[in-house]
């Protein structure tokens, strides 16, 4: 099997993210797709932590196409994302703040429901 087939079976979301039409303007969307398709390509499929990520990456970019309210909120904070000048590959670091983003509203999100006490 090929490279691109082993990769794209990592993701089963490619090609419903890759044939998304973002919005009139919307120049983050446009980003973040590319940045998902220049980074799944350029991965090692022999090194476990770039397959997680890959793995990871496919389903947050899924939820960012489908959930406009995690859209909102991720736009709000993919804009203040910095990345160092001495990082080596500022692709990858680039998509560590997005499953940074990911997680920290994951975790906002799903807090903790107490039951209230009917008197």
């Amino acid at each position: 099997m090929n490279y691109s087939k082993q990769v794209i079976s990592l993701c089963p979301n490619f090609y419903k993210i890759t044939n998304f039409v973002p919005m009139e303007n919307d120049n983050i969307t446009e980003r973040i797709i590319k940045l998902y398709q220049e980074y799944i390509f350029h991965i090692d499929l022999n090194n476990p932590e770039d397959v997680t990520m890959v793995k990871e990456l496919d389903y947050i970019v899924n939820k960012y196409i489908e959930d406009y309210i995690f859209r909102k909120a991720f736009q709000k904070q993919i804009v203040t994302v910095r990345i160092r000048r001495d990082v080596k590959d500022i692709l990858k670091e680039m998509i560590k703040s997005i499953i940074r983003i990911f997680d920290k509203y994951e975790e906002d999100t799903t807090k903790i429901i107490y039951v209230s006490k009917w008197i």
